[in-house]
């Protein structure tokens, strides 16, 4: 097998340098005041905003060795919490030149990768003090004497558990049997209106404020959304928010008919303590994304409602989904019981002939195509299947197996098939021409929701379909937007199916930005995965950089320790004395190094949140809470009272800078620790690799390379 090797420790590691450099895109991106990217392909000239490391992965050139390590690594993190890429990618850069600079200094492999193993791990056991719990949380905030900025309103006010309350929140249905029977949102007054087909809220105004929602979008005192402004500035000190692109809360059609909302609630008196159960926690996980705090917390509402009724889960991630609709204001943006999607216009005119009527309904668990099988089905090997039912009385291959796929959905009166995978385009069509709404690419905890509430058994093949598999109760309508009129968005028709109690909430994303679709939606599943995630883990970080000071400063006491002989622990570690000696040697320039990485971390994210001009006053603000926590004699009881102050690493222009400075952040405990040791792993996977070893169609292209005097071909 042709082959090309290469030394990849010549003069400096080049692995490294590699990740320093793929690591360097993603800079912007760290903290809660990111300044987004725009990627273009340029096969197509099509452009796509970006705020996270998972799409600016996507869209680098991860050709080499490094890059491929780099990119499995952010999308194991991803894949495993949604959250935390950032980090990972910005850890990965940083300490990528720190170990160069080690490399530079002569420090040996093997005295890198065992102290900063030693640092990080010292490090993960000493910011366990600035853990909290769920409980301790809810309870700090709902016994707090001042409420946050972020939950008053001006113009009305509202009474204690209110996100809890449905008499107290304007878009829930009283009656908890009959949940999705919500006040529509562009009539929230007096009038109750049950129409079954209204949206829970719309992430319209305010900032975690129920009240504060009932405000209309004209309102000059509603914060801007984080969505809704990009950066002005490369330090971020302005936002654009008149831009036609950018601003939510334009002079739109859709903004005018919103109606007026102020003084809805305005009869009922505040309390100085306000509990907002997860709620309120969803706020402090939200790092400045209001509208997808808003979209989250009328989630929590709805499924604490439930829980409360049916005893289950008070927050069930696999009961959300979100659709995404292009062409609507952001203000449009809200949460749907059921689940609302989009179809083809010739499937919308099948249901504006089932609206309001009962359907049957058919749940299949794969695709709806005749060449399905399902998992584990072997085909015979070296068989290629031309045919498998010849008929001499069909025009087509195909048609017998079309016609008795409709036969059956025919004798079962099924009016409504949601179907897990693909479906055959032939059967689509003759599914639509009988009055048969056939709906693909569902996934599995949909089906599972209409399946709890409908009685409906999914089926594998339609063959297996028996009275017994088929549900009823479901309905289905053309989806109306805020203003309640039905959106023909043009090739695609967004249509809502719903069933009385279904366990199954939509977000509508919406934008009029194409670019911007994606940016929203990651953000959205974001703050959905922090939550998650922190119930999981029952505890949260302090966040707002208390963490990573309490980090940097813990490496610095260590590496300033003074130097001791080689005990019998590290010789028996090592397995050799040689070893032993140089691990403890360079000890104080390798936490050094460690501890450079948490320093740039807190430097760039003071930057980007323009709470300092430069990387100079950064490092000297960080310096100086290191010194006030040096002094204190307690560096973690510093940072829990500047927490607490609401004073540590704050500035006038955060993301949470218009609503006070009482408004805690938190963090993810698991999410940033396995971010941590990623990054830490990753760079010390590619520091001991020894050569590049290159195959295929690319060994050739080097040979004929300016870089191929690099490389020894075999």
């Amino acid at each position: 097998l042709p082959m090309a090797f290469r030394d990849v420790n010549a003069r400096r590691h080049i692995g490294l340098q590699q990740l320093s450099s793929l690591a360097l895109a993603g800079r912007t991106l760290l903290g809660p005041m990111k300044s987004c990217k725009f990627i273009v392909d340029e096969s197509t000239n099509q452009s796509t905003l970006i705020c996270s490391a998972v799409r600016l992965i996507e869209s680098l050139d991860l050709s080499s060795a490094a890059g491929q390590l780099l990119n499995e690594t952010i999308q194991a993190q991803n894949k495993e919490f949604k959250t935390g890429m950032s980090t990972l990618l910005f850890l990965i850069g940083a300490w990528s030149n720190a170990i160069l600079e080690c490399l530079q200094q002569n420090v040996p492999v093997s005295a890198i990768v065992s102290v900063m193993s030693e640092g990080l791990n010292s490090c993960c056991e000493r910011v366990q003090c600035l853990q909290i719990s769920i409980h301790d949380v809810n309870k700090e905030l709902c016994s707090s004497s001042v409420r946050p900025n972020a939950f008053k309103s001006k113009t009305c006010q509202i009474g204690p558990d209110s996100l809890l309350n449905p008499q107290n929140f304007p878009y829930f249905q009283k009656d908890i049997l009959a949940p999705e029977e919500v006040i529509p949102i562009n009539s929230c007054s007096h009038q109750d209106d049950r129409n079954f087909n209204k949206c829970l809220v719309s992430p319209l105004a305010g900032f975690g404020s129920i009240a504060s929602l009932v405000k209309p979008a004209s309102d000059k005192s509603t914060s801007v959304s984080s969505g809704s402004g990009v950066i002005a500035s490369s330090r971020n000190k302005q936002k654009l928010t008149h831009s036609r692109y950018f601003s939510t809360l334009g002079k739109s059609h859709f903004s005018s008919q919103q109606g007026n909302f102020q003084g809805y609630l305005s009869g009922q008196s505040a309390d100085a303590c306000e509990c907002y159960g997860l709620g309120h926690l969803a706020v402090t996980l939200s790092h400045g994304n209001q509208a997808s705090m808003k979209l989250l917390q009328s989630i929590v509402a709805y499924q604490q409602e439930r829980a409360e009724g049916s005893g289950s889960s008070q927050f069930n991630i696999a009961e959300i989904v979100t659709c995404c609709l292009l062409g609507l204001p952001e203000s449009c943006s809200c949460v749907f019981p059921g689940l609302v999607t989009l179809v083809s216009p010739e499937q919308a005119t099948v249901i504006k002939y089932f609206e309001d009527k009962p359907l049957r309904i058919l749940l299949m668990d794969g695709d709806l195509t005749e060449q399905y099988r399902h998992l584990g089905f072997n085909r015979p090997c070296n068989v290629r299947t031309v045919l498998e039912h010849p008929s001499l009385q069909e025009g087509r291959a195909g048609d017998l197996w079309l016609s008795s796929t409709l036969d059956i959905l025919i004798s079962f009166e099924v009016n409504l098939v949601l179907v897990k995978g693909n479906v055959c385009e032939n059967l689509m069509e003759r599914c639509i021409a009988n009055s048969i709404l056939v709906i693909g690419s569902v996934t599995r905890d949909v089906l599972r929701a209409f399946g709890e509430v409908t009685s409906a058994q999914p089926v594998t093949y339609l063959t297996q379909v028996s009275a017994a598999c088929v549900g009823s109760g479901a309905q289905v309508e053309l989806w109306k937007a805020c203003d309640g009129r039905a959106m023909d968005l043009g090739e695609l028709v967004p249509v809502r199916i719903k069933v009385r109690g279904i366990p199954l909430l939509t977000a509508v994303l919406t934008t009029t930005v194409p670019s911007k679709m994606q940016l929203i939606e990651d953000q959205f599943w974001t703050l959905v995965y922090r939550l998650h995630h922190a119930l999981n883990d029952e505890k949260v970080f302090l966040g707002g950089g208390a963490v990573e000071l309490l980090c940097l400063g813990h490496i610095q006491m260590l590496a300033e320790q003074p130097l001791q002989p080689a005990n019998k622990n590290a010789v028996k570690e090592f397995h050799n004395p040689w070893l032993a000696a140089s691990a403890t040697e360079y000890k104080s320039v390798v936490l050094q190094a460690l501890a450079s990485g948490w320093k740039q971390y807190l430097s760039v994210v003071l930057c980007n949140t323009a709470k300092a001009a430069s990387e100079l006053e950064a490092c000297t603000l960080v310096d100086h809470h290191l010194k006030k926590a040096a002094d204190c004699g307690s560096p973690s009881a510093y940072i829990l009272k500047e927490f607490r102050r609401g004073d540590l690493l704050r500035g006038g222009s955060g993301p949470f800078a218009d609503h006070g400075d009482s408004l805690k952040v938190y963090d993810n405990v698991t999410a940033k620790t396995e971010a941590w040791r990623r990054a830490l792993d990753l760079v010390l996977l590619v520091l001991q690799t020894d050569a590049e070893i290159i195959t295929g169609p690319k060994r050739n292209q080097l040979l004929n390379s300016h870089v191929s005097s690099e490389f020894m071909f075999l």
